[in-house]
């Protein structure tokens, strides 16, 4: 079995002891790292104030930085990330191509001209860089400003760019972090903060990452960390127990951002069955949405709700639909999809059982290859939610009411054809808990600004502050009765009932 080495970073210092040995997820490999415990005084900022340094710095600053990291994040010359790329070999649910092309990625994350976009678009740029000010109608001069936080970041491991990102996010902020990585994938961050410290030890967003791993549950460690005097934010992703275990250290003074994970379909309107070429059409695009990156993001579409009808005809449709979906899955280039790894085996046996015993269902293919699952009645199967491994459930219905209803807040992407229904159906789909509607064939590729699982997470990681400023000529004084004059417009004396 091969073993790796995960070194504990803390604020530009990379400590190489080897004094706890875990075996890699998956049983594909094994890693040495530091105690964590012996440095829990360290990773803690020592004050908040500590912050000051990060606020030398202007955001053009920032950028130089992030152009710099950059240039030395290119995969083919950063042995950090090929190391991290060796140990995902083992250890991801990806195969060898897609986490090729996702580490080759990576650098993009820190491409300057992304990053202003990003950090523009997802906050505002006038806010991170300074007080933003505005006259209010009361008189006051309101100015505004997005503050850095310390914050613990829990990343996933099912794809290496979480951790790139985690990375850009915390310099874009001015925060200060401490990401705990994950048991499948525990060297990619360490691999970014191996490379900024190289790059610039000293610089205020290099001592501002720390990168550490340690076995999640450990209380006797995360209860002397998890306390309002160490950090202020817990951006976690993970799973139901996952989330429960952390939530129990949430107090007045710690936010808890949840990233939980999400389940995402499809819908295609009744437009995609007008003749073979639009069929065909949409099947090479739900075979994107099925495939892309093995189905192992939330944003992969799982259950597929195709208006052709449960009548005979509507059936024949949507068998041979089934028929062009899985061939264009098979199609997809191996950048982007591939036959998976593993199979899962609670998945491998649902779908056996309904080859050998159900009427109602029809399966296409199986195995590595993935499988179509083609429902006979508007009815999704009983085990949707552990669809994988490139696997999708196709359900015919004779009108839109189903798919509406089946969404629920768990639900994150939909992919839809054609685009002149999402107009049509968005507003009800949200109601019901949906977060993100997209052109079918088009939800891996994400924009990453903005609202993600339904709230604007970047706004959430970093503190708004008010400053509020009076002239009294404007506004005068209360003199007698605060109601008098806390809502009066300036230069009015106006009074507000009681």
């Amino acid at each position: 079995m091969a073993k790796f080495h995960v070194p504990l970073i803390i604020r530009g210092s990379i400590i190489d002891d080897k004094d706890v040995e875990y075996g890699g997820r998956r049983g594909g490999a094994a890693f040495t790292t530091p105690d964590v415990k012996k440095h829990a005084h360290a990773l803690p900022l020592d004050t908040p104030s500590a912050l000051s340094d990060l606020y030398t710095l202007t955001f053009s600053e920032i950028l130089e930085y992030m152009g710099e990291l950059h240039g030395r994040m290119a995969f083919e010359r950063n042995p950090h990330l090929q190391e991290a790329f060796e140990l995902a070999r083992t250890t991801s649910g990806l195969t060898e191509p897609l986490l090729r092309r996702t580490y080759q990625m990576m650098r993009d994350c820190f491409d300057p001209k992304f990053v202003r976009q990003f950090a523009d678009s997802s906050i505002g740029i006038g806010y991170l860089d300074g007080w933003v000010a505005k006259r209010m109608e009361n008189g006051a001069l309101v100015s505004i400003r997005a503050i850095g936080a310390r914050a613990v970041h829990i990343v996933a491991g099912n794809s290496p760019l979480v951790s790139s990102m985690t990375v850009m996010r915390n310099a874009v902020l001015r925060s200060d972090a401490i990401i705990k990585t994950p048991s499948n994938d525990p060297l990619t961050a360490t691999a970014c903060a191996r490379t900024m410290v190289e790059m610039a030890p000293h610089h205020p967003i290099t001592r501002h990452l720390s990168v550490a791993y340690w076995k999640g549950g450990d209380t006797s460690f995360e209860e002397l960390l998890y306390r309002p005097k160490n950090i202020e934010k817990i951006v976690a992703w993970g799973g139901f127990a996952s989330i429960t275990h952390i939530a129990k250290y949430i107090q007045p003074g710690i936010d808890l951002i949840t990233l939980d994970p999400k389940l995402s379909s499809s819908i295609i309107g009744k437009a995609a069955f007008r003749d073979e070429a639009t069929m065909l059409d949409a099947a090479e695009r739900m075979a994107i949405d099925i495939g892309s990156n093995n189905q192992e993001a939330c944003l992969n579409a799982r259950v597929a709700y195709i208006e052709s009808g449960t009548h005979t005809s509507g059936l024949h449709k949507a068998n041979q639909f089934g028929e062009m979906v899985y061939a264009a899955l098979q199609a997809l280039p191996p950048a982007l999809s591939t036959p998976v790894r593993r199979v899962d085996p609670e998945l491998a046996e649902e779908i056996h059982s309904l080859k050998m015993m159900s009427d109602e269902h029809r399966v296409i293919g199986g195995g590595n290859n993935g499988a179509i699952i083609v429902s006979q009645t508007s009815e999704p199967v009983d085990f949707a939610r552990i669809l994988a491994n490139r696997v999708c459930n196709l359900v015919p219905v004779d009108d839109l009411e189903i798919p509406i209803r089946s969404v629920t807040a768990y639900t994150q992407t939909i992919g839809i054809y054609p685009d002149a229904l999402k107009a049509q159906l968005r507003d009800r789909l949200a109601f019901h808990g949906a977060q993100r509607f997209v052109s079918l064939g088009y939800a891996a590729r994400m924009s990453y600004a903005g609202p993600h699982d339904g709230l604007e997470p970047l706004r959430r990681m970093c503190k708004w502050i008010i400053e509020e400023e009076y002239d009294p000529a404007a506004t005068p004084l209360a003199s007698k009765s605060y109601a008098e004059f806390i809502f009066a417009s300036p230069g009015t004396a106006e009074r507000v009932p009681s």
